[in-house]
């Protein structure tokens, strides 16, 4: 039976390609133990999201197989809406991603989604799931980068949240084993047109500009601002982040915290900005939500499995060392 809860609007909708994840804890052609999971940066997101309280929807394609039902059983586990994702039945599998530690935080990751169900998806899947009501659209680069339909997806779901008065929310996320720099701009661009909060890495920055470009960033983010996007959030990793509006910039620095695994942490970022964004909260109380539910990310092994509930946020206040009883 659908709760009154269900049935109400969700707060955001995100989709893309949610993959199996096997986890090496040393060098992939040296063998050994590996831990399975699931992994993609927009149901990171989704699970950041739901974690802090707020109804998140997830639509997809995966394939008609045991990857494919253990993705959509981890994000119904998360208390995702996963009423729109779609089992591919035309023999495309579930796209796998396969990561391996190498030297200190840095991790080798392989991808083996060429032909998959998510980068089958299309417009026809996503639009459905975009209702009145809902108050974000979370999207990311790598959506774009799977195929034409999924292009396509994105740039459709972009308008009909323009359409429904839909803040819209870009993430960069650049994948250089998707695509080049120039495809990407190209792809970009008419996504950016319909842009409202626009998340960067610095060095993702220039591939939103028309045209490659040198320029400094104040001015790159001065050119996207004066295209119409209302705010730019340039991730720096340790150094923090900074948002960027017509009015003036607010800057913040990162949580100190041991670093154990460094992937993820650009989507637990995200999810912490959108929460206080759905909160209501002002620029500095989102970025401190930011940078916290990062610095979760970072501390503990796996793209997600890390991150934090509303309740846990607080956890950094406590000294070092505390044990909560």
């Amino acid at each position: 039976m659908t709760t009154p809860e269900r049935q109400a609007p969700p707060d955001v909708v995100t989709f893309g390609e949610t993959m199996a994840a096997i986890r090496a804890h040393g060098a992939l052609r040296l063998g050994g133990g590996l831990g399975l999971s699931v992994a993609g940066a927009e149901s990171n997101v989704a699970i950041g999201l739901a974690r802090l309280g707020h109804r998140v929807r997830w639509v997809g394609r995966v394939g008609a197989d045991e990857l494919g039902a253990l993705v959509l059983r981890t994000l119904r586990a998360e208390s995702i809406d996963t009423d729109h994702a779609i089992t591919d039945d035309t023999g495309r599998p579930t796209g796998l991603l396969l990561t391996e530690p190498r030297l200190g935080t840095l991790t080798r990751v392989s991808y083996y989604r060429a032909g998959s169900a998510g980068s089958a998806v299309s417009p026809a899947d996503v639009l459905p799931a975009l209702v009145p009501g809902t108050r974000i659209l979370h999207l990311t680069g790598i959506t774009p980068a799977l195929g034409p339909s999924a292009a396509e997806a994105a740039l459709a779901a972009a308008t009909t949240a323009r359409d429904f008065g839909i803040t819209v929310c870009l993430d960069v996320n650049y994948r250089s084993r998707l695509w080049s720099h120039d495809r990407a701009r190209t792809a970009l661009q008419p996504l950016l047109a319909l842009t409202d909060l626009l998340i960067a890495s610095e060095d993702e920055l220039p591939l939103v500009l028309e045209r490659r470009s040198d320029a400094r960033e104040s001015e790159a983010v001065h050119s996207v601002l004066a295209a119409g996007v209302g705010e730019v959030v340039i991730k720096r990793g340790a150094r923090g982040a900074t948002t960027f509006t017509v009015d003036g910039s607010t800057d913040r620095a990162a949580q100190q915290v041991g670093a154990v695994d460094v992937v993820g942490a650009g989507d637990a970022f995200v999810a912490g900005y959108l929460s206080g964004l759905l909160g209501g909260a002002d620029t500095p109380a989102r970025l401190h939500r930011a940078v916290t539910t990062a610095a979760f990310a970072v501390a503990t092994r796996g793209d997600w499995e890390g991150l934090p509930t509303r309740d846990e946020l607080g956890l950094f206040d406590q000294p070092d060392g505390t044990t909560v009883r």
